[in-house]
């Protein structure tokens, strides 16, 4: 009903050809009138097998620059310089404001929820009156674009801040200026504490500042991009990079720090109860439940072409997002079916940093492990992680993860063992002793061995994931730094010594048989095109020709695999390259 709102509310008949023919293939609905609708409007391709989480997607035609949301209406900036007003339930236009002539960078509802501020590219700020929809007052004064408005929590007063490096406070009543206050950089943001009118923060290039309303700076300034109070004023939110800061407004103590991965968000907010936190980078929402001193992952929602401009909490479990493609989406927090993603429970503000990785095409997933022990499961197609996994480990020990036969496997070694874990329940399974200082740990690719590298001994061992009894041993004589598995095929390498060899393990119980090639290779299964490890290059069998070879600037990863389609490579501290070689190969 509220996807297709405005075509059922003019013509309720058009329910039968507007929104009955869409509803997810397991839904009652779908099975009640598939029959019936057979001879009318059906979905040839593309419809989803179960509802989503977003309730609503509305559609405008102008890029949106922001969102204000109050008393169930949702204040759109958009680019061709109107201000248009939707409900939030249903998400009908109810409104649209004339009056800028150039785009709407900003839009703010005043606290008593009378009054509506906007600034835009024309250098002015506006004052609206929301029952008429008329403007009763314009502020002149900014040399260029006003980037930011916000209205103090007594209504007396308006910050607005401007590309012209300046914040000027506006007396709602007069209309007059009575104080600018200069900076050195564009002012990005600018926020009045929801409960505090003396206390006004902003954001120029990539520090928030915090002042009075008299001028005078307070307190000192701090790394961040994007900023947000909680509604009682008492918690912020702050990002910087992609680490996210939620801070007590008063001491400053810093309450969770959740990490959102490779991108920097682009916007923060509060729920109206100050349990959640809402931030997106580019095209995706992350949504946390801070109410524990770790935080949760409770939902990741995608839908949005481009980058994700606004997001705003209606309740606690409703949120709106709006996007530069021009559309507003409305999410529904906790009605999917999935279990919450699990949240790594890393120390505030360390690094994800990536120690391995397993590429696992038919499954259409990628594993990888960090610093901290948290394993987590990626969608190779689009790159957003399914589920994280905290085990024991942490610090630099070998390690490795592999999903077989549905179980997610993960494997490290400390003090001279190798454990075997179960990650989803958590359970130790095996303990294998007697294996030395290990330099290098791999799982096959069936997941009936381990292979180690014992520094101290100079030894490749082959060990049972079942038994954990020894299935091979070869004593190289040297020290090696890498390992590289194929299935039954080891290499290894040390890159002091430039020395590099490889043995096939064969069948469980026979001698290891060493092979002609030096450095660890695999072919494509056309047997034409062959994966060179050691130089991270693809080469045509046939001629030599390197068909494809791995930018210098990416240095030397820690771990690289490939299945002849993707190839995934993890480098020190967080990336990891996916590559899909169905172009390239063609």
């Amino acid at each position: 009903m509220l996807e297709h709102f405005d075509t059922i509310h003019n013509s309720p008949s058009h329910i039968y050809h507007s929104a009955l023919p869409f509803p997810p293939s397991s839904s009652w609905l779908h099975k009640c009138y598939s029959a019936e609708l057979s001879q009318e409007v059906q979905v040839a391709e593309g419809l989803p097998a179960e509802w989503g989480t977003c309730l609503c997607t509305i559609s405008l035609d102008s890029r949106i620059y922001d969102l204000s949301y109050q008393n169930n209406a949702i204040a759109v900036g958009t680019q061709d310089g109107d201000i248009i007003i939707l409900n939030a339930i249903t998400g009908s236009q109810t409104a649209v404001l004339s009056g800028h002539a150039g785009p709407v960078e900003s839009v703010a509802y005043s606290p008593d929820g009378r009054s509506l501020v906007s600034g835009s590219l024309d250098n002015t700020v506006k004052l609206w009156d929301v029952q008429t929809g008329g403007v009763v007052k314009t502020f002149y004064g900014h040399a260029d674009c006003v980037s930011s408005v916000s209205v103090s929590a007594d209504c007396a007063r308006i910050a607005s801040g401007s590309w012209d490096k300046t914040i000027r406070l506006w007396d709602i009543q007069t209309g007059e200026c009575y104080c600018v206050i200069d900076q050195e950089d564009t002012v990005y943001h600018v926020s009045f504490s929801p409960t505090d009118p003396q206390h006004l923060l902003f954001i120029c290039e990539d520090k928030v500042r915090q002042w009075d309303i008299d001028g005078h700076q307070a307190g000192h300034a701090y790394d961040g991009t994007q900023f947000a109070f909680s509604s009682d004023g008492t918690q912020s939110v702050s990002s910087y990079k992609e680490v996210i800061k939620v801070k007590n407004s008063g001491s400053g103590v810093i309450i969770a720090a959740p990490w959102i991965g490779s991108d920097t968000p682009d916007c923060c907010c509060f729920s109206p109860d100050s349990r959640l936190i809402a931030a997106a980078a580019y095209r995706i929402v992350h949504v946390w439940d801070i109410t524990s001193s770790t935080p949760n992952l409770i939902e990741m929602f995608t839908g949005h072409n481009i980058e994700i401009t606004s997001l705003v909490f209606s309740s606690p479990s409703s949120l709106f997002s709006a996007s530069a493609d021009g559309s507003i989406k409305f999410w529904k927090i906790g009605s999917s079916s999935k279990d919450p993603l699990e949240a790594p429970k890393t120390p505030l503000l360390t690094s994800i940093d990536t120690r391995s990785t397993t590429l696992q095409a038919k499954d259409g997933i990628i594993i990888t492990s960090d610093f901290d022990g948290v394993v987590r499961t990626w969608d190779i197609l689009t790159g957003l992680c399914k589920a994280s996994f905290q085990t024991p480990v942490r610090g630099y020990d070998q390690r490795d993860a592999q999903l077989i036969n549905g179980k997610l496997i993960f494997c490290w070694n400390a003090n001279k063992k190798i454990n075997i874990w179960d990650a989803e329940k958590g359970k130790l399974l095996l303990e294998i002793d007697e294996t030395g200082d290990l330099k290098g740990l791999k799982m096959s690719e069936d997941g009936s061995r381990v292979f180690s590298i014992d520094n101290s001994q100079c030894f490749i061992d082959a060990w049972s994931i079942q038994t954990g009894k020894n299935m091979g041993r070869v004593s190289g004589g040297y020290r090696a730094s890498n390992l590289t598995v194929d299935n039954s095929r080891v290499w290894v390498r040390d890159y002091l010594h430039e020395y590099e060899g490889g043995w096939d393990f064969g069948t469980p119980g026979s001698s290891p048989v060493q092979l002609p090639e030096t450095h660890p290779y695999r072919l494509h299964p056309n047997g034409i095109m062959l994966w060179d490890t050691g130089l991270h290059r693809i080469k045509d069998t046939r001629t030599g020709k390197v068909v494809f070879q791995l930018p210098k600037r990416y240095g030397r990863p820690v771990d690289v695999r490939w299945d002849g389609q993707y190839l995934v490579a993890c480098f020190p501290y967080m990336n990891v390259l996916i590559l899909d070689f169905g172009c390239i190969l063609k």
